[in-house]
């Protein structure tokens, strides 16, 4: 057998070991989620607010969280202006990416459970129900931050770089248009690298390949 014949082999059998690894895991999260609905998101606003040097001047990390939920209306322009569509005619999004590869999965932990941004949708889909927020950092603030978004890279579990440096940096661009807009809105956030990172993509029965990079609180500031 050729080289060549052996490497488009070797090549087709990985994609099918995480194809069959995604679809095991796309069901887990479909068990795990219950009579969690999806979540159709409100259009978002996507002018006005804070002019942006303004924001620029006033983003700061804040580590004390009301406990109260973000309107409907809040949520859906923080996911937006993270990781939404802002060129619908080509697909492309509010944050840059490695070769527009778009290999950054956002999910959004709430009280009631976890959900997976569709940004195509503009809705959240249920990925596991229950209060996992204390899993999404090892600072006891984020189990009262209303909303803690989770970055998760779809890439091999032995990447290295330019892998790993791109990872952070899709998961840098995103969370700091989180802080513009927090800053925009009035909002307390805070990026976080503390993480139990294995026990937390066990908890969203993330497929192999799927790294979670970095997580962030979100919500009102607390006193």
């Amino acid at each position: 057998m050729s080289l060549r014949r052996t490497l488009i082999i070797t090549a087709v059998f990985a994609a099918m070991v995480l194809t069959a690894a995604g679809g095991a895991a796309a069901a887990d999260q479909a068990a795990a989620a219950g009579n969690l609905q999806t979540i159709v998101l409100p259009a978002p606003q996507t002018s006005g607010g804070m002019p942006l040097l303004d924001a620029i001047r006033t983003r700061q990390s804040r580590r004390s969280f009301a406990p109260d939920e973000l309107p409907r209306e809040t949520l859906s322009t923080l996911l937006w202006a993270a990781w939404g569509i802002n060129r619908p005619e080509s697909g492309q999004r509010t944050a840059p990416s490695a070769r527009n590869r778009q290999a950054t999965d956002l999910y959004v932990v709430l009280a009631e459970g976890a959900y997976r941004y569709d940004h195509q949708a503009h809705a959240l889909q249920p990925v596991a129900a229950g209060d996992m927020r204390a899993l999404t950092g090892r600072q006891d603030f984020v189990q009262s931050a209303p909303v803690n978004l989770v970055y998760v890279e779809r890439m091999p579990e032995d990447s290295g770089d330019p892998q790993l440096v791109w990872a952070g940096s899709h998961a840098g661009f995103i969370g700091e248009n989180v802080y513009l807009y927090c800053a925009s809105a009035g909002l307390a956030t805070v990026v976080r690298g503390l993480v139990d990172a294995a026990a937390l993509a066990q908890a969203l029965h993330l497929p192999a390949g799927h790294r979670v990079i970095l997580t962030q609180s979100v919500g009102f500031p607390g006193s």
